[in-house]
C-alpha cells in the first residue's frame, strides 16, 4: 500500500471531536481508520469557529449562483483558548505514543519508512490564536506549530479571507496588512509553513512577493474546473511551480464540480481530474492531497479516511503511474515541508 500523507484535515476541532485514538464513525477521520487507509502523516487543523457558528458552518447551494458573507472576526483571546485546548488534545495523543507530533523532517521520514505511529503536523486555520505584535508565535513554534494559514474566510489582523461565493474569481478584498507581512516573514525565519488555502488572491500575490519559501495551498482545487471563490486560477498555479510550490487537491465535493453541488454523489474521478489538470499545468511534483476531511462534504464512494486505496486507484485510472501517485501521496508534501522547516 502507497503511504498517504494528507495536506489537510478538522478532526481535531469537529464539533464532535473526541479521542482520536478511537474510532468513531461519526467523523471522517480517527487513528484506527488511519491506519486502515495508509495514512501515516497529516496536517491537522485548528480551526476556531465565529461566535455562534457551528465548527463546520458553511452551507451550499445545490446549483448556479451562490454568495455567502465573509463570516465575522473572532477576538484573539477566545482564539487561543480554543487553539490550546484542541492542540492539547494532539499532544495528549502524543504524550500517551498514539502519534508523533512532527517538529522535524526526520520525524516525518520516519512515519513513512517504519511501523510506529503516524506523524501529525500542528497547523493553525486562521492565525487569531496569535497576537498581532507576534510574542506568542515562538511560543506555538515550541508546542509544535510547523504550518500556519494566515486566515480562514474572514478577516483577522493579518489579512482577508476569500468568502464562500461561486462564480467568483479569489480576487476579493485587500491583501496582507502591515501585521500579515511581519508574520509571514516570521513564519519563514522560524520555520512554519504558511498556508495559502483561504486568503484571496490580493494575500496570494503578497505573500509571492515576500519570496519566504515554496507557495503552498494545502486544500485548493483549480478554478478552471470549479470556479469558486476558494479555487486556483491558473496564474496562481503557475506561480505555486515557479516556487516549487504544492497544491493539495481538495476533495470537498463543491470545490470538485462545476456546478458547486454540495452532494456526496461526486464521483472520486473529479479528484482526479483536478489533480490531472494541475499535473498537466505545473507538473506531477506540484500536486499533493489535501482532503479536508471532518471540514466539508466528501464523495460516498470515498466515505472517510480508510477509503483512500479506492482513491488511489481512481488515480491510476486516470492515467497516473505508480510513481507519480507516490509522489502526491507523500514524496512532494516531504519536499516542501523540509523547504520551510529548520
Amino acid at each position: 500500500m502507497i503511504p498517504v500523507f494528507d495536506g489537510h484535515n478538522d478532526a481535531l476541532t469537529r464539533e464532535d471531536a473526541g479521542d482520536l485514538a478511537q474510532r468513531d464513525d461519526r467523523g471522517h477521520l480517527d487513528l484506527p481508520r488511519m491506519r486502515e487507509g495508509g495514512m501515516r502523516g497529516g496536517i491537522f487543523a485548528i480551526f476556531t469557529p465565529s461566535a455562534g457558528e457551528p465548527a463546520r458552518q458553511v452551507s451550499f447551494g445545490a446549483n448556479g449562483s451562490y454568495s455567502e458573507p465573509l463570516a465575522e472576526p473572532v477576538a484573539h483571546d477566545v482564539a487561543a483558548e480554543h487553539a490550546s485546548r484542541a492542540a492539547e488534545r494532539l499532544l495528549e495523543l502524543e504524550r500517551r505514543g498514539e502519534v508523533v507530533v512532527a517538529r522535524s523532517i526526520a520525524d516525518v521520514d520516519a512515519a513513512r519508512d517504519g511501523d510506529g505511529p503516524p506523524v501529525a503536523v500542528l497547523h493553525l486555520e486562521g492565525a487569531e490564536a496569535i497576537d498581532a505584535d507576534l510574542e506568542q508565535l515562538a511560543d506555538w513554534y515550541e508546542r509544535g506549530l510547523r504550518s500556519l494559514g494566515p486566515v480562514w474566510s474572514r478577516a483577522n489582523a493579518f489579512a482577508h479571507g476569500v468568502p464562500f461565493r461561486f462564480p467568483s474569481s479569489p480576487d476579493v478584498g485587500p491583501g496582507l496588512s502591515d501585521r500579515g507581512t511581519a508574520l509571514v516573514e516570521a513564519c519563514a525565519e522560524l520555520g512554519v509553513l504558511v498556508d495559502l488555502s483561504h486568503l484571496n488572491e490580493a494575500g496570494f500575490w503578497d505573500v509571492a512577493r515576500l519570496e519566504p519559501g515554496p507557495l503552498v495551498a494545502s486544500h485548493s482545487g483549480a478554478h478552471a474546473l470549479c470556479r469558486a471563490s476558494r479555487n486556483l486560477t491558473d496564474r496562481q498555479l503557475d506561480a505555486i511551480g515557479a516556487s516549487d510550490g504544492l497544491v493539495g487537491i481538495v476533495f470537498a465535493t463543491p470545490f470538485l464540480r462545476p456546478d458547486f453541488a454540495d452532494d456526496p454523489e461526486t464521483p472520486l474521478s473529479l479528484i482526479a481530474e483536478h489533480a490531472r489538470y494541475v499535473a498537466d499545468r505545473i507538473g506531477i511534483e506540484h500536486v499533493a492531497l489535501g482532503s479536508d476531511f471532518d471540514g466539508a462534504t466528501i464523495p460516498s464512494t470515498l466515505g472517510d479516511v480508510a477509503g483512500l486505496p479506492r482513491l488511489l486507484a481512481a488515480l491510476i485510472d486516470a492515467g497516473f503511474g505508480i510513481a507519480e501517485v507516490d509522489a502526491i501521496c507523500w514524496h512532494n508534501w516531504r519536499r516542501v515541508l523540509d523547504a520551510w522547516w529548520r
